[in-house]
């Protein structure tokens, strides 16, 4: 009952503010568009501003038809607020109102937003006293394409045809507004080029409005298409601006003859040298790789997939080598070709002679060479041990530690694994020399028996003969390998001479053994002992003399008892520098007497 008379009285109030004239001032701002994403809302504000207070306001929405007719959808005024029941957005819009002093906004928000709410939006503000105002704000929806799909053509291309021929075809589907597509090849854009290139490009609409668009490219290939990359960009609309798409990349096979052919080493990556195996490649400029045939100073030579092999090569394989193809359109021959060389090292040679014989003091001037196609390096080596450097060895006053196998090796520093050697034996001729004993002057036992031992060398091999007081002595020996080793069991008596002897043709030499013979430990210990036992007894007796035990103190008495028992013995023990005289009485008992 009171909204009824509230309501009839802002009527009435209406009414007489028209019949008196009066009308307040409004004015309505609005976006100019409002961009949104398919399916989602959509949210257009309607700003105004009024003389008259919110409760004299009616608010009104409508919609343009893509003919231009207007529907409404909304409606509000002081005592009502109504969604029109048989449009498209019924059931799907929200209307909020936000008044403040003077000025107010009422937002629209559309719900789950489809491709034909694309149209315009009106917003009609009234106050009561007949002043009014609207604002239009366009509504676009957007959706964005799938990811395109790009095919090519599977089969090969024969190049220089007379007109284009279809390269590939890309296609995105389900975007809105309509996605556009551009050709690309090697990242440059391909547009329409008479004769050249062609770009044809078909758009369908689904049941949903969404649009899909297919793009054809056509192509007068070349050869320099052979390889190049082709892909499709698709470029859609999105909120604010545009977006981008990019297919894979895919590559044609353009067919096309060989005008020219390469041939080359394939390996080894290097300068080649006899032993390696080698091996040719032939390839053309065409596609697909031609047919060839290799051969040598017009000899033809078996190969498989346009590779020649040449295994353990040597000089003689030296020269040049061709490949060879035809023409698939002139018939005319198409011939590459290369030169192969191969690097040598010939064996080594010593000179002048493989073994020599120098007597000791001589000079050795010995050389080593090797011809080569390349710059050598000569080492010479000895037991394992580098002795000189360069293809002649110098040797000054040889001595018999020079003897022996000397190698020299030649190696070419610029290819690993290039190498020769030789060898030459060193032989020295000279009297003996002996080079054992160190040491000649020995001390030994009386009866113990010594090995002498006496090693020589010499060339020829020396004789080693002992001889001991001018007579010869029996001896054993050993041929060693850089002389001989004699010995001898000697027994020491006394103190002897013992010498080695050793001669060959070119003389002799000799070595003495002095030997001192010693008393035999035994004794020794047995002196040593008596020494102690003496030393003790005089130590006894000298303590029994303090203490007054002992009669005769000084100088030589004699000692005269009227009876003498049997049990009585009696010691005389004379100082070799005193002569003193002491009587002791032993197993009995002590006699007194003069002293």
């Amino acid at each position: 009952m009171a909204l009824r008379t509230m309501t009839a009285l802002l009527v009435g109030l209406f009414f007489l503010l028209h019949t008196w004239g009066v009308k307040a001032q409004v004015k309505v701002a609005m976006e100019d568009r409002v961009e949104v994403t398919l399916g989602t809302a959509a949210e257009i504000p309607c700003l105004y501003t009024t003389d008259d207070g919110f409760g004299g306001l009616i608010i009104e929405w409508f919609y343009l038809d893509p003919a231009g007719k207007q529907h409404r959808i909304y409606f509000q005024d002081p005592t009502m607020r109504i969604e029109e029941t048989n449009s498209q957005f019924t059931g799907r819009i929200k209307v909020d109102v936000t008044p403040s002093q003077g000025s107010g906004q009422v937002l629209l928000r559309v719900l789950e937003t489809r491709l034909g709410d694309e149209v315009d939006f009106i917003c009609l503000v009234k106050s009561l006293t007949d002043g009014n105002d609207q604002g239009k704000t366009q509504l676009r929806v957007f959706e964005k394409p799938d990811h395109p799909i790009i095919e090519s053509v599977d089969e090969e291309i024969w190049y220089n045809n007379e007109e284009p021929v279809k390269i590939g075809s890309c296609e995105a589907k389900n975007g809105y507004p309509r996605p556009n597509i551009t050709w690309y090849k090697d990242n440059t854009p391909l547009s329409n080029v008479p004769n050249e290139v062609s770009v044809e490009s078909r758009v369908a609409t689904g049941s949903s409005g969404l649009f899909s668009v297919e793009s054809e490219l056509s192509l007068k290939v070349v050869k320099e298409d052979q390889g190049s990359e082709f892909y499709c960009e698709v470029n859609y609309q999105v909120i604010g601006g545009f977006g981008m798409l990019e297919s894979e990349k895919k590559k044609i096979r353009v067919r096309y003859p060989s005008d020219e052919v390469n041939l080359w080493v394939k390996s080894p990556k290097r300068d080649i040298k006899e032993g390696d195996t080698v091996e040719f490649e032939c390839l053309g400029n065409g596609n697909p790789q031609p047919l060839v045939t290799f051969r040598r100073e017009r000899v033809e030579l078996n190969a498989i997939n346009n590779v020649l092999e040449l295994r353990n090569v040597s000089r003689l394989d030296s020269g040049r080598y061709e490949c060879v193809t035809t023409h698939i359109e002139t018939f005319e021959e198409v011939v590459g070709n290369t030169t192969l060389f191969v690097n040598y090292l010939e064996p080594a040679d010593v000179s002048p002679e493989e073994t020599l014989t120098l007597s000791q003091g001589a000079d050795l001037n010995q050389s080593c060479n090797a011809l080569s196609s390349l710059k050598t390096h000569t080492v010479w080596m000895k037991n394992g041990v580098k002795v000189a450097t360069g293809n002649i060895l110098s040797l000054r006053d040889v001595v018999y530690d020079m003897a022996g196998t000397y190698e020299c090796m030649v190696t070419v520093p610029q290819l690993v694994g290039m190498e020769t050697s030789a060898v030459f034996q060193l032989i020295v001729e000279g009297s003996p020399e002996i080079s054992e004993p160190q040491s000649t002057s020995l001390e030994q036992a009386v009866e113990s028996t010594v090995v002498l031992t006496c090693r020589a060398r010499g060339n020829p091999r020396p004789t080693i003969t002992w001889r001991s007081a001018g007579s010869l002595v029996d001896s054993q020996s050993n041929v060693t390998e850089d002389g001989v080793l004699s010995w001898v069991n000697v027994k020491v008596s006394s103190d002897l001479n013992v010498s080695c002897h050793a001669s060959n043709t070119n003389g002799n030499v000799e070595t003495l053994y002095s030997i001192k013979a010693r008393s035999s430990g035994v004794i020794i210990a047995v002196l040593i002992i008596c020494l102690l036992l003496l030393a003790i007894l005089g130590s006894v007796l000298y303590f029994l003399y303090k203490k007054g035990k002992i009669c005769g103190r000084s100088g030589k008495q004699d000692l005269t008892k009227e009876k003498t028992s049997r049990d009585n013995i009696v010691v005389e023990m004379k100082s070799d520098n005193t002569e003193e005289a002491v009587l002791l009485a032993v197993n009995g008992d002590k006699k007194s007497g003069d002293q």
